[in-house]
């Protein structure tokens, strides 16, 4: 019996060995920058009590770092409980080597993104990594090729999320950016491909970290980043507040949530008519429409600070999760341009890809026109938009506010590429484009040859958006399912979500499309 019990200890004192990490000393400097171990971030991520290591004893024996050691190999892997639902999850230890990735590191991240896979749960990722174990040499980026390919071939699979919450440089940031959301902490993570030292030794450009590869950089300017928060704490609650609407898996629905009270939203649906201008001209922030539609104003926005004439997220209609895209006339009149296109077919197709239906709110002058937009490939960019309309087979709802004008109409979820249900608000204009526009090309001689010719264009406009640009054109040639009461517009949202509930569609099968990339 003493025998066995020897063993134990000897277990217990290579389990604690694994927990300390690099030492007290590399903790305690952790802490001092401001940042959590990778335990205590676990920790508070996780439901109290729920987090099981996988392969805490796996290390590279074959590698001679030294005096140096690398306990657990300087990465946690495991599963737990978010509000009592399945995940999985690696955070990488800086206090080990850095969070260096060498063999045995990448090979209990690949381990446990299989084990997500396999179980049909979403996999988180917590990175703090100098990147890869130059000790190792080629292993090392073997190891990155490991973590790569399970990213791309569990894409649409499972929701995978990746966390940035210190150094995420080189090879390493490819890994963040094939998974489906990536959040950034403020002043402490950064991405980059090459760091400011290389860019200065090549370049001669000086630069630092943060304004290389920081949160704000890659939530603002280069997209690469769709949440940032002060704090490690506050950013692993979004990730928390992410879970919740999502689905495990691809062969699941999302998670269903009652909403507090359904009353106050309906009283609030006169406030509707005081939020949407009338007149096209006047701009107006769509999000103030989207949080009046959504159960309890509760919108989880989606890269809040990038392309900021859309406008997506996650809300809830009568407890249901559903993906809203809209266009925003507070920036750049609603228009489209290539950022905009980017952003908002990647959230199409997630959304697809995990049975969320989709909600469009349409107020939008067009593509935006110029010579950087069109040699900057806004005809690749765009079509990106309708392709993934077009693919997604999930429930979608349009609701035209306002302008609805050229191939930015069709684009945007029309009938003509899939939408389910078609409404419009009655002071909806659907056209080829804007009767100004028009008017001016159409009634030129009229207008050149009258009186009065700025009297004579303003009846035309008028004429041509009576006779052209009304939403009833568009509904009595099918293209409008109804035009509605703007405060119906969550009542006919609950009707036809609860209508498509079931819907199966299927494309023509095939290995895969060509999306316009």
């Amino acid at each position: 019996m003493s025998d066995i019990f020897d063993h134990i200890d000897e277990m217990e004192q290579r389990r604690d060995k694994v927990k300390l990490g690099g030492g007290e000393d590399r903790i305690d400097a952790q802490h001092e920058r401001g940042k959590l171990t990778a335990r205590e971030r676990i920790d508070f991520l996780a439901d109290e009590g729920s987090f099981v290591e996988v392969n805490p004893f796996i290390e590279n024996r074959g590698m001679d770092y030294g005096d140096t050691e690398a306990p657990g190999e300087g990465v946690v892997t495991g599963y737990a409980k978010v509000e009592g639902r399945l995940i999985f999850l690696f955070a990488q230890d800086f206090t080990v080597f850095g969070g260096a990735l060498g063999e045995m590191h990448a090979l209990k991240i690949a381990k446990i993104m299989d084990l997500a896979a396999e179980n049909g749960a979403p996999i988180i990722g917590l990175n703090d990594s100098g990147g890869a174990r130059i000790q190792e040499g080629v292993l090392s980026l073997d190891g990155y090729g490991h973590v790569f390919y399970r990213n791309s071939i569990y894409s649409g699979v499972v929701p995978q999320i990746s966390v940035i919450m210190g150094p995420c440089a080189g090879g390493a940031v490819y890994s963040p950016a094939i998974t489906d959301f990536v959040f950034m902490v403020e002043k402490t993570s950064q991405m980059f491909i090459t760091g400011p030292k290389v860019i200065e030794s090549v370049t001669g450009a000086k630069i630092n970290s943060e304004d290389l590869g920081g949160a704000k950089v890659h939530s603002s300017k280069s997209g690469n980043a769709h949440f940032t928060a002060p704090t490690e704490e506050e950013t692993l609650e979004a990730v928390r507040r992410l879970i919740s609407y999502l689905p495990s898996n691809y062969e699941e629905k999302p998670p269903s949530k009652t909403p507090v009270s359904l009353v106050h939203a309906e009283e609030r649906m006169n406030e509707m008519l005081d939020i949407v201008p009338t007149d096209s001209t006047k701009v107006y922030d769509v999000r103030k429409v989207i949080k009046l539609l959504v159960d309890n104003e509760d919108f989880m926005e989606i890269q809040p600070s990038f392309a900021k004439n859309i406008v997506i997220g996650f809300g809830r209609v009568n407890g249901e999760t559903i993906g809203v895209v809209a266009n925003n006339p507070k920036m750049m009149a609603g228009g489209l341009d290539i950022d905009s296109s980017d952003k908002c077919s990647r959230f199409i197709r997630f959304c697809d890809c995990f049975n969320i239906p989709i909600l469009t709110l349409e107020d939008v002058s067009g593509f935006i026109p110029g010579v950087q937009q069109e040699h900057g490939g806004i005809i690749r960019h765009g079509a990106k938009i309708l392709y993934a309309y077009s693919e997604a087979t999930v429930p979608k709802i349009t609701v035209i506010l306002r302008k609805a004008f050229g191939g930015a109409y069709v684009a945007l979820n029309s009938k003509a590429i899939g939408a389910d249900m078609v409404f419009a608000w009655p002071n909806a204009e659907i056209a080829v484009m804007g009767p100004e526009g028009a008017a001016n090309i159409i009634f030129a001689k009229e207008i050149k040859e009258s009186a009065d010719p700025e009297k004579t264009r303003q009846e035309k406009i008028q004429e041509y958006r009576e006779r052209f640009a009304n939403p009833y054109i568009a509904a009595s040639n099918g293209m409008v399912d109804d035009v509605i009461d703007p405060r119906d517009t969550r009542k006919y949202l609950i009707n036809s979500l609860d209508m498509l509930r079931n819907k199966k569609k299927e494309t023509p099968k095939k290995k895969h499309g060509n999306i316009p990339l």
